[in-house]
């Protein structure tokens, strides 16, 4: 591997200052860099032509990064920054071994899956959206119920009241899934998740959807002056009543480095402060 493209937290003055660091690290290997700041202001990032990809940051620049390094196979080596770390497994203090393993080829990837929204106005395909933790509909305005219509392989789930409806990957059953009291599913599972928020009906469950299939969502007339579909929190467009979108997971996946069950795991009982052993 001979070419990185390294991605910034640009928020963070620390991340900026590591970035400096790592890239004299990897270009006294003889590696060429390309170095991409990313913010909220700024996604014109060109993946093409690299080998791999580092991100110094949180989850969220995993998150950015994972949309465009997915279609092109490239992997990430995620050094963590943030507060969580469920998804950016590599440490500040250790990225160096780490990264030494990971270009001699020793440090395992685990394979996520994204989930893909495609969004169908007037029968014709205007956009199409994927994100590695969830597609979110919800209403632009706050406290405002939105009125969907639901189905999944055609079979109908009826018309939902609700906030929203969170639509996740297992990776993004630990994020605003879990807020809205999703299950936890090992990122290692193949499924979509189906999470309305604050349902109108109580009956209005969570859902585990199998891999395979089409869950199709229908805008439908509602109080709410404006809806949107948002992918990972980070790129969101406008929706219409008779928007149809429809969510399956996508046909390629993103490979994290050191992102295995044991990190999950570790993970879980640090952030969510499981108890009842001595790692608690």
């Amino acid at each position: 591997m001979r070419n990185c493209l390294i991605i910034v937290n640009a928020y963070k003055n620390e991340c900026m200052d590591y970035a400096e660091i790592v890239k004299q690290y990897l270009e006294t290997r003889t590696i060429r860099c390309t170095t991409f700041l990313f913010s909220d202001a700024n996604h014109g990032c060109s993946f093409t032509g690299h080998d791999f990809c580092i991100t110094i940051g949180g989850d969220g620049t995993v998150l950015f990064a994972a949309r465009g390094c997915a279609p092109l196979g490239i992997p990430i080596f995620p050094i963590n920054f943030g507060h969580f770390g469920f998804i950016a497994s590599i440490q500040k203090r250790e990225w160096a071994k780490q990264l030494d393993s990971f270009l001699e080829g020793k440090t395992p990837c685990s394979s996520r899956s994204l989930v893909q929204a495609d969004l169908y106005r007037e029968d014709k395909l205007v956009r199409s959206l994927t994100g590695l933790n969830d597609m979110v509909i919800s209403p632009k305005e706050s406290a405002r119920l939105i009125t969907l219509e639901l189905s999944f392989c055609d079979n109908p789930f009826g018309k939902f009241n609700a906030d929203g409806i969170i639509v996740s990957t297992s990776t993004g059953s630990t994020a605003y899934s879990a807020a809205a009291g999703g299950p936890i599913i090992d990122p290692a599972l193949p499924a979509m998740l189906l999470i309305p928020v604050s349902p109108f009906s109580l009956s209005n469950r969570p859902l585990v959807l199998p891999p395979q299939g089409k869950l199709k969502a229908v805008v439908q007339p509602s109080r709410a002056q404006s809806v949107v579909l948002t992918a990972d929190g980070q790129i969101s467009v406008d929706l219409q009543v008779c928007d149809v979108i429809e969510f399956h997971l996508a046909k390629n996946k993103v490979l994290l480095a050191g992102c295995t069950s044991q990190h999950f795991y570790s993970a879980l009982r640090s952030k969510l402060h499981w108890s009842g052993g001595n790692n608690a």
